[in-house]
């Protein structure tokens, strides 16, 4: 069964290895655009883009999928189906017909909650107590389609967004593999329309929006931390600089929101618009990421003062 797939970050490569290691051939790999990366501005290949090289496989980078020259690349693959996970850019109706079987997507949701781009950091944001993985059959909308199969993850009380891309990694890997065997021996996928009740949108991360508001609730804050790590990751200001938090836990102490109640080895308490919340790990500007018994040996935030 030959499988186009199209993803560029490190979550679509886990499921490219998996799709390769089952047996699966891929004619191409579709991929972002080699972007300028780090201090040097260096252009770099995506996790995607890597994976295929190391396995062999022809790679195309093309800037869209609407003009005639990508369409005609697709169509010259004979795909029976082609596995769409994080690509980055829009397929138009052209392509999603181009395939035997259509599109796949692999989504990191319980579609219909938490449709778009950041589906992971909306979940934790939201206090969902959990998300998971579906296997979604591409129509033109946007990950409208109808469910293949779903696979649920229970969301821990510490997870970061980071561990639970992780977990959901392989989670997509291992259910796109499965559903790719399942249409290799049937030769067809069944697939179950969305609910039209329960539909959220989770919108692109921005760095402004990563920014702590001190009013309110440190549980709120303590979820967004967790959400926005590691990017865009929560800040605040200090010493007219940003200051990222890494890491913190909700206490029951009061004060003005934004005030220093403390900061010592155990913790820099910071009092919220609900209860406080003790930051544990930190990275000041210009320094690297550290745990506060660091932080506090080297440098002191006095109590009083409002962030």
């Amino acid at each position: 069964m030959n499988v186009i797939f199209a993803g560029t970050p490190e979550f679509a490569a886990t499921a490219l290895k998996a799709i390769a290691a089952a047996g699966f051939h891929i004619p191409l790999v579709l991929t972002q655009p080699d972007r300028p990366k780090g201090r040097g501005m260096q252009l770099q290949a995506s996790p995607v883009k890597q994976a295929a090289l190391e396995l062999g496989l022809d790679v195309a980078q093309p800037q869209t999928l609407r003009n005639e020259d990508a369409q005609t690349l697709l169509r010259q693959q004979n795909a029976d189906v082609m596995v769409v996970a994080a690509y980055g850019l829009i397929l138009p109706e052209a392509v999603l017909s181009i395939p035997k079987h259509g599109c796949l997507n692999i989504h990191a949701s319980l579609l219909p909650r938490w449709r778009g781009a950041a589906p992971i950091q909306r979940a934790i944001e939201a206090g969902d107590s959990e998300t998971g993985i579906c296997i979604m059959r591409m129509d033109a909308g946007l990950d409208t389609g109808g469910i293949i199969s779903e696979h649920k993850y229970t969301i821990k009380s510490t997870d970061t967004a980071n561990e639970v891309h992780n977990a959901l990694a392989e989670i997509g890997a291992q259910a796109i593999v499965a559903d790719l065997q399942q249409l290799a021996q049937s030769g067809c996928l069944n697939a179950t329309p969305q609910s039209e009740s329960g539909v959220t949108y989770a919108q692109k991360l921005s760095k402004e929006e990563a920014k702590v508001n001190w009013h309110e609730p440190a549980a709120s804050i303590e979820r967004k931390i967790r959400a926005f790590n590691p990017v865009p990751a929560a800040w605040t200001i200090w010493r007219d600089a940003p200051l990222k938090i890494w890491q913190a836990d909700v206490i029951n102490e009061i004060g003005k929101p934004g005030e220093v109640l403390r900061c010592d080895t155990e913790g820099l308490v910071i009092a919220c618009g609900e209860k406080a919340l003790r930051i544990t790990s930190l990275q000041p500007a210009g320094s690297k990421r550290m745990d506060i018994a660091a932080f506090a040996s080297g440098r002191s935030i006095d109590k009083g003062t409002v962030l």
